[in-house]
């Protein structure tokens, strides 16, 4: 980041001292703040009286709002906020009888009212934007807005707390004071998490001093979005015998980690172009590292289709629904060794648990996803290169919804797109961080009523930018939210592999192990194979084979499988022997060995049957090979 300096009223020392040996430096730190040191408590004035100086200065910069357009639009704000309460009362009547054309005639006219009163209140909003549009769009006093949202949030208490645990805690502080592109940089992605600014520079710092490339592109972003989502220390959840682990995610290592993940190419091809609040929800799981890592190795095994899903709106979390059955009596089958989200792959879950695993999931690939609380229902929102769009649940504007990240559909479709006008994203903030200067209270979507003048005119500066081409996308699944997929769901693959007459040939090696490809079997789904190849995929059903063997005799036949539920024993039977009985293993979703089976076979054709019973679960493969016994 680029560093512009200020003089401060208040002649704040703002030297950088820091100096880090070690890239585990950020520990999880009590959020009790010590009390302050006669050193902290002169900081914390000078921090105030700096604050103080710097919001009379723009209280008498920012331009003035006659106070009948203030009255006129918050009147107006009244008018439809009635007219949205009617439309709901509308729409449960209406969802009580549809056939009722009395209540159809109710919900219509309560419609064509709120029309009316949302754009007479943009209207005044507007014309009020327009008055001020010079000073937004201007950078005067830029540096000092930035501070004073910095200052507003973090307050000069909070600072200075931070400042008094140590030096290097106190050098940070005092880089991020100094330094105006990252605190706009960190204001732009949506701020600290609970407006712990000190300990967000702190965690940047860090990252940039464990990896040089955290400082350009898309692992700057990133270093940032770690930064900010875990400036408040994020509780890491793991496996209830695991009572030694972490307690909280560690910043540093969880940057790192994606880093790598990055490089080595096994993230979702549009991380990349990600920006720094949209990266913020990717990397701000419960999840540990190992567990990430363990969930894109387990899909890229167990079903690769998912993976490479050309519907990027099912992309990863299309498994949800073909392999996480809707239970309500899970618990009694989870492991304690096992961490939270290999439990709920293998034995299920309601809708809540069931949308915790599709957000685990599209965060393992380096994608956003966040929760969808709803009435009665839990689902999730998840970022594609068209929109933020929603998986089992209701789309957005239903009135089932309970808002996502604090924010009603409506603010948060609008948060989520206004990123693409940088122009008009910065008018937004500007006019925020006047009602910062001002002191006055703080807009909150969900709560009606909330806002000063200068924090509404915020809102309605980024309802403007987007404009009417705010893009709302259908929901995904809705119907899925609380259904298991069928036997049919789970075998149906979404992306096969194009099998050739050579894929399918099988090789007879010098010592007589024969080795039968997956493309060579009848009755599982054909999926290529991120270990080269093809694999099958079986959710059930039967599995057939037949072998040409130029010898006679016994052999051992032996696979590679991955599994990520118990499954009940297949039968094999082999030309027309008895039944054997073979051991399907949990595997955790890693290749493993299926168990030995030995089989007679005699010279020429022989036939392969796998008997899958009812109840079956998901199986890869990956060949089968049968090696003589000697």
């Amino acid at each position: 980041m680029k560093k512009n300096t200020i003089s401060l009223t208040c002649r704040i020392g703002l030297g950088l001292l820091l100096c880090m040996s070690s890239i585990n430096v950020i520990q999880a730190e009590s959020t009790i703040a010590p009390a302050l040191s006669e050193e902290g408590r002169v900081l914390a004035d000078k921090y105030q009286a700096f604050f103080s100086a710097l919001k009379k200065d723009l209280s008498e910069k920012a331009p003035s709002i006659p106070k009948d357009q203030i009255e006129a639009l918050l009147n107006a704000r009244n008018v439809s906020k009635k007219a949205k309460t009617e439309v709901t009362k509308a729409e449960e009547e209406f969802g009580k009888g549809k056939k009722d054309t009395g209540k159809a005639a109710v919900l219509a006219d309560a419609k064509k009212d709120l029309s009316k009163a949302v754009a007479a209140e943009n209207a005044i909003a507007n014309s009020i934007l327009k008055r001020v549009d010079p000073f937004l769009s201007s950078d005067q006093s830029s540096d000092s807005l930035i501070v004073c949202s910095i200052f507003a949030d973090a307050t000069p208490k909070g600072l200075a707390e931070f400042a008094a645990k140590g030096m290097e805690q106190e050098a940070a502080v005092k880089h991020l004071l100094k330094d105006h592109e990252l605190m706009k940089a960190m204001l732009a992605a949506g701020g600290a998490r609970e407006g712990l600014y000190g300990r967000a520079a702190q965690i940047y710092l860090a990252i940039q001093a464990a990896s040089p490339k955290a400082k350009e592109g898309v692992y700057q972003r990133l270093a940032l979005a770690v930064s900010l989502a875990h400036a408040a220390p994020i509780r890491q959840r793991n496996p209830v015998a695991a009572a030694n682990a972490p307690t909280h995610i560690d910043p540093i290592k969880r940057y790192l980690h994606f880093e790598k993940a990055s490089l080595d190419g096994e993230l979702d091809p549009a991380f990349p172009t990600l920006g720094t609040w949209e990266l913020r929800h990717v990397v701000n799981g419960d999840e540990s590292d190992e567990t990430l890592a363990w969930g894109r190795s387990m899909l890229r095994d167990y079903r690769p289709d998912h993976v490479l899903n050309r519907d990027f709106g099912w992309r990863y979390s299309r498994v949800v629904h073909t392999d996480v059955l809707y239970l309500t009596d899970y618990a009694k089958n989870d492991v304690p060794a096992l961490q939270f989200y290999q439990n709920i792959i293998k034995n299920g879950g309601v809708c809540g648990r069931r949308a915790f695993f599709g957000r685990f999931i599209i965060r393992a690939f380096g994608l956003p996803a966040l929760p969808r609380p709803q009435r009665a229902h839990g689902a999730l929102v998840r970022w594609t290169p068209s929109g933020w769009i929603t998986n089992f649940g209701a789309g957005f504007g239903s009135r089932l919804s309970h808002g996502i990240m604090d924010l009603s559909d409506e603010d948060f479709l609008v948060e989520s797109q206004l990123r693409t006008n940088p122009q008009q994203h910065k008018k937004a903030l500007r006019a925020q961080s006047v009602g910062d200067a001002l002191g006055e209270q703080k807009y909150q979507s969900l709560k009606p009523g909330t806002g000063g003048i200068w924090n509404l005119l915020s809102l309605y500066a980024k309802k403007a930018a987007v404009g009417k081409k705010t893009v709302v996308l259908d929901a995904l699944g809705e119907e899925l939210g609380e259904s298991s997929g069928s036997e049919a769901d789970r075998s149906r693959s979404l992306v096969n592999a194009k099998v050739t007459k050579a894929d399918k040939k099988i090789i007879v090696a010098p010592n007589g192990a024969i080795t039968i490809p997956a493309a060579a079997t009848q009755g599982a789904q054909i999926l290529g194979s991120f270990s080269g190849g093809q694999q099958l995929f079986s959710g059930g059903g039967s599995i057939t084979f037949n072998v040409e063997v130029p010898k006679a005799g016994k052999y051992i036949l032996s696979a590679q499988v991955v599994t990520v539920q118990e499954s009940p024993m297949m039968q094999l039977v082999t030309n027309k022997a008895e039944p054997v009985e073979i051991t399907v293993p949990y595997t955790i979703g890693k290749w493993s060995s299926l168990p030995a089976a030995e089989v007679n076979l005699t010279q020429g054709k022989n036939t392969f049957h796998f008997n899958r019973p009812k109840g079956s679960r998901g199986l890869s493969i990956k060949e089968f090979i049968l090696t003589p016994m000697k």
